[in-house]
């Protein structure tokens, strides 16, 4: 089974390679956002508990957050592997995910990540706040917000899948064909 962490900044590009990974290798997606999204407009219980967290301007617990993948895995048990993408943000993330995969007899068989300067990563959200009504995107401030809770709390990530030597890092910035030519050189090898 092959599960990949497609991991990087905001704007790095995650979501328009996990499109081309999920159709080249037959792979399911988990978008945290996505997860989210779909628990909370239709209801069920973690998103009812999800919300109710977020209402109150709290972060959701890594449990629920977890909870939602394990569901999400669980309804796909003949998937070829997972794409995850967004998670884990936190070395107790990547901990519970471990864990849980390691229960499934099957584990996380790369990080990949996307890197690109900040620069780049600006220019990019701005685009997107254009083109694909992320609004969020278009403020300089809330921009430079998300990169750096990215630098601050989730780049650290990158240490706990390096200790197992299951980190990839490739350049993030070219054409979206030369950065999926990029990720699937290095998904081709493992």
């Amino acid at each position: 089974m092959l599960n990949l962490v497609l991991f990087g900044p905001p704007g790095a590009g995650k979501g328009t390679q996990s499109a081309f990974l999920v159709e080249r290798y037959h792979l399911v997606h988990l978008s945290t956002g996505d997860l989210f999204r779909y628990n909370i407009k239709n209801e069920t219980e973690l998103g009812v508990l999800a919300k109710s967290y977020m209402a109150k301007g709290q972060l959701v617990p890594d449990s629920v957050t977890i909870s939602m993948l394990e569901d999400a895995v669980n309804k796909n048990p003949e998937a070829n592997g997972f794409i995850f993408d967004g998670f884990p943000r936190t070395n107790a993330q990547a901990a519970a995910l471990d864990a849980f995969l390691n229960s499934q007899d099957t584990g996380i068989t790369s990080m990949i990540a996307l890197e690109a300067p900040e620069a780049e990563l600006r220019v990019r959200l701005a685009e997107r706040a254009k083109t694909s009504g992320r609004p969020d995107d278009a403020d300089p401030a809330v921009i430079q917000n998300r990169i750096d809770v990215y630098n601050n709390e989730t780049a650290p990530v990158k240490a706990f899948y390096e200790a197992q030597g299951k980190y990839k890092g490739i350049n993030g910035v070219g054409s979206i064909e030369e950065i999926t030519e990029r990720l699937v050189a290095i998904i081709d090898t493992l």
